[in-house]
């Protein structure tokens, strides 16, 4: 039975898998993206998260209880310095996963993780999402009209200007 067994042993020793846990976290933060399973992916989420909350308030105790469980002195300087401004005003959810098929040999679920706030592509296709705003048919059917008119001005003079120069 497994009462009480909350989190995924993922087939590994307690100290085998804290290792791998560390290793992981100080890659996700020195890289800011890697690829795993998606096992390991979800149990990487619950060990960075909270230390990355911890990382938020940069004290001499918090400093120890991070590099209690990461082991990199270079990580934690990043975590620290870089990391923590710039999730300062976010209230959780530092990390994001992203499936991306199965691998060839074992067919295993393969995935990214990666921090949020890293992801430049993601924040501008948020951000365009963001500024949109709803509008009524009427008002979209002539800001539809009005592109298409300004486009049919445009090809004709181009090729008014196009042909003194090609003499």
């Amino acid at each position: 039975m497994r009462h009480n067994k909350k989190f995924n042993h993922l087939g590994r020793t307690a100290s085998h898998r804290n290792a791998m846990l560390s290793n992981m976290a100080c890659s996700l933060i020195k890289h800011k993206r890697i690829t795993t399973t998606v096992a390991k992916a979800k149990a990487l989420k619950k060990f960075v998260e909270p230390l990355i909350t911890k990382s938020k308030e940069d004290t001499t105790n918090s400093r120890r209880v991070v590099f209690s469980n990461l082991q990199d002195k270079f990580a934690v300087t990043e975590l620290f310095k870089e990391i923590s401004v710039k999730v300062a005003d976010r209230p959780g959810g530092y990390t994001r996963i992203i499936k991306t098929g199965n691998r060839l040999g074992d067919n295993a679920e393969m995935c990214f993780i990666e921090l949020v706030d890293y992801n430049e592509n993601m924040a501008k296709t948020a951000a365009k999402k963001a500024t949109r705003t709803r509008r009524s048919k009427k008002s979209a059917a002539a800001t539809t009209e009005a592109p298409a008119a300004e486009a049919t001005e445009a090809p004709a003079e181009a090729t008014t200007e196009e042909a003194p120069k090609a003499e």
